[in-house]
């Protein structure tokens, strides 16, 4: 007999959610945990943060690139091309923004946000 006070597992699809607006992104969170941690799905098309909008998060990033393409481009001048499969660790303080994702097919993403101790 299962305990009463266990919640019940969770289960989706990262392909079903959310669509991206024309030329943007939109935010799920599938999964909140303890000191800030969490868990998203990220759907965008034809999205590009502008040149002066960097991310610059108190917390590790890993994100995986489930579908699409997208380049991330970073604070140093460096850009990476992702593609189905690739992922990242970003570093807390490691300032970087979407420089392009895919104008003809909806990129999804999986990010993990951890927080540092």
């Amino acid at each position: 007999m299962q305990d009463r006070s266990v919640s019940p597992p969770s289960f989706g699809r990262l392909g079903e959610g959310p669509p991206p607006p024309a030329a943007g992104e939109s935010f799920a969170t599938l999964l909140t945990g303890a000191a800030g941690a969490r868990v998203e799905r990220i759907a965008s098309r034809a999205h590009a943060d502008p040149p002066d909008r960097w991310y610059d998060q108190d917390a590790d990033e890993f994100v995986l690139l489930a579908a699409g393409r997208a380049r991330l481009a970073f604070a140093d001048g460096t850009e990476r091309m992702l593609m189905p499969g690739d992922w990242a660790v970003i570093p807390a303080r490691c300032r970087h923004r979407v420089a392009w994702t895919d104008p003809d097919t909806d990129t999804l993403w999986l990010a993990v946000h951890m927080p540092r101790p």
